[in-house]
């Protein structure tokens, strides 16, 4: 079994984590660090895919603007996603060809990670077919969106733990017009990150088959910076304000 670092940042902002991401991605294609994945809880913020339409982005520039949220033009899969607090962001940085370079099977095998962590509250999710994500009865409880580059993944899932999830109507979440849940309005209890991700980093390992070795942000930028590798990678450009093109959710 290969030996990946686990990262935990803790509340991190977009910018920042998808910096480190684009650091250690090149490093990883580098072959100067092994497979990685930062667990994140972000500030609000909305990021948009490749496929994503302005559109689905429901809040009036301003409104979003007042309220701090930040909009991002990113090169994941996929459509409109929001991340805030409550919410268990991974990011797995993997040498794909652990897959067979076999895009279709990694993103199942996140999609079992988290329906197997939900299964430890008892809690049953599946996969949708024609939809993307993890998905509790007709809710969806985890948005994932991945980008591969040089054989090397990045960007990962949101899994819904406990967030305000009237902040969802910020967004047509993913442009799916679909309602979303959290673990903690299926138990009818608050879960906190805390509990939420030792639970889905076992499962992440084995679905990922690594074992995981714990590493801080602090010892993960000390290496990449002794190794030369991915200090230059270019920056996230935050998206200009969308245009408003239908009435607030």
């Amino acid at each position: 079994m290969r030996t990946g670092w686990f990262v935990p940042c803790g509340r991190l902002a977009y910018g920042a984590a998808w910096a480190l991401q684009k650091s250690l991605l090149a490093a990883r294609q580098a072959g100067a660090v092994p497979d990685a994945v930062l667990f994140v809880e972000h500030p609000p913020v909305i990021t948009l895919g490749r496929a994503a339409r302005a559109s689905n982005v429901l809040a009036a520039p301003g409104m979003l603007a007042a309220r701090g949220i930040d909009v991002f033009q990113i090169e994941r899969g996929g459509d409109v996603t929001y991340h805030g607090p409550g919410q268990l962001v991974g990011y797995p940085i993997v040498d794909l060809r652990a897959f067979d370079e076999d895009i279709g099977r990694y993103v199942r095998a996140l999609e079992t990670a988290l329906i197997d962590a939900l299964a430890a509250w008892g809690i049953t999710a599946a996969r949708l077919r024609g939809f993307p994500g993890v998905w509790a009865g007709d809710a969806k409880v985890a948005a994932i969106g991945v980008a591969v580059k040089r054989k090397v993944t990045m960007h990962g899932f949101a899994l819904n733990v406990d967030p305000d999830l009237a902040a969802f109507d910020l967004i047509n979440p993913c442009g799916l017009g679909r309602p979303v849940t959290s673990i903690s309005r299926l138990l009818g209890r608050s879960v906190t990150l805390d509990e939420a991700a030792p639970v889905v980093a076992g499962t992440l390992a084995a679905a990922l088959d690594l074992r995981w070795a714990t590493r801080t942000i602090g010892d993960v930028r000390a290496d990449l910076a002794a190794a030369a590798v991915g200090n230059g990678a270019e920056g996230p450009t935050r998206m200009p304000e969308p245009v408003r093109t239908r009435p607030n959710a």
